[in-house]
């Protein structure tokens, strides 16, 4: 009995310590506020409010350098990348996203509309090719459905120096989930100031994700923030 008692406490106190943590954990996700998908991007706040981090939603006119005390930086699809500010690229936080278009501005791909990045218009499955990384959420390697049904999906053609997760299934030339370490070679030479990860989603696909593509995203975050 005591020793029960024992593991409850200490389980307990794990997770008070876990809840901490992440509660002291600030994410700015950019934004477009008022436009056409805004709900979107206000479900993916109160998806991760759930998980325990903070998270503040800001206008895509920011300027990155105005980010204080923040550990990720996400920059939703719905945005309008010749909107954004300049400073994205050199910014020495972990950054995440699925705007397609800005991905060459980031030097997380070449400039080819279509050829480096681009969107597919309809699909459901992912083809996992690095199960064993973190990235994969503990899911299986091969077909995995990560939408509900049928949506768009944003995708790229990394640098050499990414870590390659799962790709459009069927299309292994387009990459839908990868990531760069810090001090990883990006596209141009550039080395990536910090961690740069992008996923597959699209301006309202979020609450479109299946049990696992959920998985994938939260994996994605966790990775993201060294959790």
């Amino acid at each position: 009995m005591k020793k029960l008692l024992t593991t409850i406490v200490m389980t307990l106190a794990f997770g008070i310590w876990t809840s901490s943590i992440y509660a002291q954990t600030r994410i700015a996700l950019i934004s477009q506020i008022n436009g056409v998908s805004y709900a979107s991007d206000l479900a993916i706040q109160k998806h991760l409010q759930s998980k325990g981090y903070q998270v503040e939603l800001f206008d895509q006119s920011v300027s990155p350098n105005s980010l204080k005390n923040t550990e990720l930086v996400i920059i939703s699809s719905t945005v309008a990348s010749k909107n954004l500010q300049s400073g994205w690229r050199q910014l020495p936080i972990p950054l995440m996203t699925w705007e397609n278009d800005y991905l060459d501005d980031l030097a997380m791909t070449g400039k080819r509309i279509d050829t480096d990045f681009g969107e597919v218009e309809k699909e459901r499955y992912l083809w996992l090719v690095n199960a064993p990384h973190p990235l994969s959420a503990h899911l299986s390697a091969g077909t995995q459905n990560v939408y509900k049904a049928q949506a768009p999906m944003s995708w790229g053609k990394p640098g050499l120096g990414a870590t390659t997760i799962a790709t459009i299934y069927g299309q292994p030339e387009k990459v839908a989930i990868w990531g760069y370490e810090k001090g990883a070679t990006m596209d141009y030479e550039s080395l990536a100031p910090a961690k740069r990860l992008m996923f597959f989603l699209n301006n309202e696909t979020f609450t479109n994700l299946s049990e696992g593509g959920l998985k994938l995203f939260d994996a994605a975050i966790q990775w993201s923030l060294n959790q």
